[in-house]
């Protein structure tokens, strides 16, 4: 086993013009007055990874042009499509009107496992919070449900960049596991 030179991962991805193109998963995320610059170029950079339809920041989450979020994005957010909206509530009426489900990353009394989604769940929006409060309870009333990931140590949340990443690629798999049975 030997890592791969940095040609062979150029090799291996998109170009920024093959990316403006290409089909992209039906997996949208929602940035919900998200505190950190860090975090948000974190989450442009895991949806660029994940080729996420969009993302989408609301309230008071930062937007580009910051030094912070480039930073973290690294270029991301160049290649991501990504829009801001005030109003988390309108975002979401507009993601519905759309056909999404929305969902939030929130753990709540009725909440579902990250890996209990089904082809009924897509195209699919994952709601992320604020880094403290999470999502707050107006836009938790708005979502069709909550996702979940189980944590098995003494802390009782991941880092919301973390945690959006996790769920995100677990969309993604889920999708193209989805597709693929459809296709064959």
């Amino acid at each position: 086993m030997r890592k791969l030179l940095h040609a062979e991962l150029v090799a291996q991805r998109l170009s920024e013009k093959e990316a403006e193109c290409a089909e992209r998963h039906p997996v949208a995320l929602l940035l919900h007055n998200i505190r950190s610059l860090y975090n948000v170029g974190s989450m442009f950079r895991t949806a660029d990874a994940a080729l996420a339809s969009e993302l989408i920041l609301c309230g008071y989450t930062p937007s580009p042009p910051r030094k912070e979020i480039e930073k973290t994005a690294l270029g991301a957010v160049d290649t991501v499509p990504w829009s801001y909206e005030q109003s988390t509530v309108q975002a979401i009426a507009m993601l519905k009107k759309r056909g999404y489900t929305v969902l939030a990353l929130e753990l709540t009394d009725k909440g579902r496992s990250y890996d209990e989604l089904s082809a009924a769940d897509f195209p699919l929006c994952l709601v992320a919070g604020n880094e403290i409060t999470g999502v707050d309870d107006d836009v938790l009333a708005l979502c069709d449900g909550a996702l979940q990931i189980p944590m098995f140590g003494v802390k009782h949340s991941l880092n919301v960049g973390v945690a959006t990443g996790i769920a995100l690629f677990e969309a993604v798999r889920c999708w193209r596991s989805v597709e693929s049975s459809v296709s064959n």
